[in-house]
């Protein structure tokens, strides 16, 4: 997660290594399908994509089911989920990943565990800080865990749990038992089952053929600390369920790779052909992407779990390539307001998973998986 950290900051530099180019209308898009979305937020410098993303998905499905628009915390989700990785971490004596990653599944863990809060309930931002910067708190918290973790010849102490939970509120803040809002007090729990979000409505998909498809297996990335196992389907069914999904209504979460010489141009995300024969005045030739090529990536490490995002539509450029629009995290930046547009090529040869609602997946595929 750390790179797409340096990545947001190329992004905002003039200096970026496309800036020689004079600007121009190389993709002209057309809307095929959009869900709403509340507005862009900014991770600032923390490894929480996950949150992010995860919390802005949410966001919609509110949206979605009539609820209407909320500001939800992705620091309490966070917070939460570095509890749990720090207990894993220690109890598994320190052969466990423990860090600011995370995956769309922690955000909907800790929802089942302890529920939800506002934005304004819990903000993750102590007296006098407007922007999240977790380079402290990761670095005291690796520390901790470290310690309590590699200690060998002497008994596990008891006091790790209220080290961390001591670290995470002086540099989060303590999270409040009850809170109010809207004129009416809330826990956490209280204020999810108000919201109406069941967990189990979700479903994460991956597509790695090393695997056997249309079964399920633990994805092999350092960010699934929590060894959760994903459906594995073929890439084509990967991009019927995020059109299905669109096309019906829902939204997409996103985990994919960033680190590509092609993610960022003008807010669009391509993955040509041959990157040096672009034309700056009409849309570069794509690849053409299969499982093969994705995997080869994925065995040389080339596509990693670097970052979440929120994919929010669909629409076409002028030679008919599809582009998946896609909310960030980094801000209301770029020529669309903090929102990238990745081409169909690029979203399937970088995706390492997605989560939907398991009705945005088309009935054929969810009669064969066994979803219900």
């Amino acid at each position: 997660m750390r790179k797409i950290l340096v990545i947001a900051l190329m992004i905002l530099m003039p200096a970026f290594v496309f800036s020689q180019d004079k600007p121009t209308d190389r993709h002209v898009f057309t809307k095929v399908y959009e869900v709403k979305a509340t507005p862009v937020k900014n991770q600032a410098q923390t490894g929480t994509c996950w949150s992010f993303a995860t919390t802005s998905f949410i966001e919609s499905e509110l949206l979605r089911m009539g609820k209407g628009e909320f500001n939800l915390s992705e620091m309490y989700f966070a917070r939460n989920a570095y509890m749990s990785k720090a207990e894993r971490f220690i109890r598994f004596q320190g052969k466990n990943n423990f860090g600011p990653g995370g995956q769309a599944h922690d955000v909907f863990d800790v929802i089942r565990a302890h529920g939800i809060m506002p934005e304004e309930a819990y903000s993750g931002l102590t007296e006098g800080v407007t922007a999240h910067n977790h380079a402290e708190l990761e670095a005291g918290l690796d520390g901790l865990v470290n310690a309590f973790a590699k200690n060998p010849g002497k008994k596990l102490s008891q006091r790790w749990r209220g080290a961390v939970e001591g670290t995470l509120d002086a540099f989060l803040g303590k999270v409040p038992e009850k809170f109010s809002y809207d004129g009416k007090e809330y826990t956490a729990k209280s204020f999810a089952q108000e919201l109406g979000i069941n967990p189990d409505d979700y479903v994460e998909f991956t597509s790695f053929a090393h695997h056997p498809f249309y079964s399920k297996f633990e994805l092999e990335v350092p960010d699934n600390w929590a060894h959760e196992c994903y459906y594995n389907l073929p890439i084509d069914d990967i991009m019927k369920i995020m059109e299905n999904a669109l096309k019906n209504g829902y939204s997409v979460d996103w985990d994919g790779d960033v680190s590509e010489r092609g993610f960022g141009r003008d807010n669009v995300a391509v993955v040509p052909e041959n990157a040096k024969d672009l034309d700056p005045s009409k849309p570069e030739k794509e690849k053409t992407i299969t499982d093969a090529l994705r995997l080869e990536a994925f065995n040389d490490f080339e596509t990693t779990d670097d970052h979440l995002m929120h994919i929010t539509g669909l629409f076409t450029d002028q030679a008919g390539t599809k582009f998946w629009l896609t909310k960030n995290s980094w801000g209301p930046v770029g020529k669309y307001g903090g929102y990238w547009y990745m081409s169909d090529p690029y979203t399937r040869y970088k995706m390492i998973a997605i989560l939907v609602h398991k009705n945005a997946v088309p009935a054929d595929l969810r009669e064969k998986l066994g979803i219900k």
